[in-house]
C-alpha cells in the first residue's frame, strides 16, 4: 500500500502533528508499506528532513503559527494523487475542521478520519454540544461569547471552564475559579479563536472512551499531577499524567460510558475512529466534554493505548486505520 502520511500545519498543534507522524510512518513501514512524510508547510520530505524534524520534541506551549502552503500546491509537488491513502496525522485548525477533508473529497484522494461533515460538526464545540444534548448524552451546561459576566455567573456559576469554541489539546483553556479571573481568561481564549465558551466545570475523574470501527474501546482514566486539569502541559510532559487503561470502572459502568461515546460518535456522523472525552462526577454521573476526530497517535496518546489494552498493537491500529479509508471509499464508489 502506497501511504503519505499528512502532518504539521499552521495549528497550535503543529508539534503534536510531528510527533503522531513520526510514529505512524515508522510504524506502517515497519508493516513494509510505501509511506512517504508529507509536511502540510513544506511539502514531501526527504530522509535527511524526516530525520530532523522528527528528532524535534513537544514545547511544552504550544508553537506560534507557521506559514502553511497551499494544499493544491503541496499536493502537486508531493504526489498526493499518486498514492493508495492520504494519512491524516493533522492535530488542530484546517487539518481538523473539514477544511482539509473537504479539499481531499474534492481532489478524489482517499485519507484516514472523518470526513468534512464530522469533522467540522465535533470541531465546533456548541454545535457538537447541541447535538449530544438532542442525543441524549449528557454534557456540562455552557454559555457561549459574548456574555457579560454576570450573565455567565448566573447561568454557569463558579468554578468554571473557559476555552476557545474551535481549539484542541485544551489549549487557551482556564479553570476559573471566580469572577476576578473571568476577564483575563476570556482574554486568553480568544487569542485562539473568535467564539469563547464558558462551561461549567465537573469536579471529578477524567475519563476517555476510543471508537475505532463502530466499537467502544477500553476505557482510560487520566490523573494529571498536578492540579485538577489534564491540559496542554499535563499532556504532552513526561510524567506529568498518570494514564490508566483499562480504567478502574464496575463493569456496569464502563459499559455505560461506551455507550455514551458511541452515541457521541454517531450523533456527531464520524466515521472510522475517534476520541470522547468524558469527567464522572461524585455521584457516578458521566458528562461529556468533547469529541476528538484526529486524536494523537504516538503509541503513547490515549487512542493507541485503548487499542494496546484492547489488544491491538500500534502498527496494525495504524493498518487498520488505512483500510477502513479504504474499504469506505470503494463502498461509496459502489453506490
Amino acid at each position: 500500500m502506497r501511504v503519505a502520511v499528512l502532518f504539521g500545519g499552521a495549528s497550535e498543534e503543529r508539534d503534536v502533528s510531528a510527533a503522531s507522524a513520526s510514529k505512524v510512518i515508522e510504524a506502517l513501514r515497519e508493516r513494509r508499506h510505501d509511506v512517504v512524510a508529507v509536511d502540510l508547510s513544506r511539502g514531501r520530505l526527504g530522509p535527511a528532513d524526516e530525520r530532523e524534524l522528527f528528532a524535534s520534541r513537544i514545547d511544552r506551549l504550544p508553537p506560534g503559527r507557521a506559514a502553511a502552503t497551499d494544499l493544491a500546491d503541496i499536493a502537486a509537488r508531493s504526489g498526493l494523487n499518486e498514492v493508495d491513502i492520504v494519512f491524516l496525522a493533522l492535530h488542530g485548525g484546517s487539518g481538523e475542521n473539514g477544511t482539509i477533508q473537504s479539499l481531499l473529497d474534492l481532489a478524489g484522494i482517499a485519507y484516514t478520519g472523518s470526513g468534512r461533515l464530522g469533522s467540522a460538526l465535533a470541531w465546533d464545540k456548541d454545535v457538537a454540544k447541541r447535538m449530544m444534548r438532542a442525543a441524549g448524552v449528557p454534557t456540562p451546561d455552557w454559555l457561549m461569547s459574548p456574555a457579560a459576566a454576570d450573565a455567565v455567573e448566573a447561568a454557569i456559576g463558579y468554578p468554571l471552564i473557559v476555552k476557545p469554541n474551535g481549539q484542541g489539546s485544551t489549549v487557551g483553556l482556564t479553570l476559573v475559579e471566580s469572577a476576578r479571573e473571568l476577564e483575563r481568561a476570556t482574554e486568553l481564549a480568544a487569542r485562539f479563536d473568535a467564539e469563547v465558551m464558558f462551561e461549567r466545570y465537573i469536579p471529578g475523574r477524567e475519563l476517555t472512551v476510543s471508537i475505532l470501527e463502530g466499537k467502544a474501546l477500553a476505557v482510560g482514566e487520566i490523573l494529571p499531577g498536578a492540579g485538577p486539569l489534564f491540559d496542554y502541559t499535563a499532556k504532552y510532559t513526561a510524567g506529568a499524567a498518570e494514564e490508566i487503561f483499562p480504567a478502574d470502572l464496575s463493569a456496569a459502568r464502563t459499559e455505560r460510558i461506551q455507550a455514551l461515546g458511541l452515541d457521541v460518535h454517531r450523533a456527531l456522523k464520524l466515521d472510522d475512529y475517534s476520541r470522547v472525552d468524558f469527567r464522572m462526577d461524585e455521584e457516578g454521573r458521566f458528562w461529556c466534554l468533547e469529541a476528538n476526530t484526529l486524536p494523537g497517535l504516538s503509541p503513547g496518546s490515549l487512542l493507541p493505548q485503548a487499542a494496546t489494552a484492547s489488544g491491538i498493537e500500534f502498527p496494525e491500529l495504524c493498518e487498520r486505520l488505512c483500510a477502513a479509508a479504504l474499504g469506505r471509499r470503494r463502498t461509496r464508489t459502489d453506490d
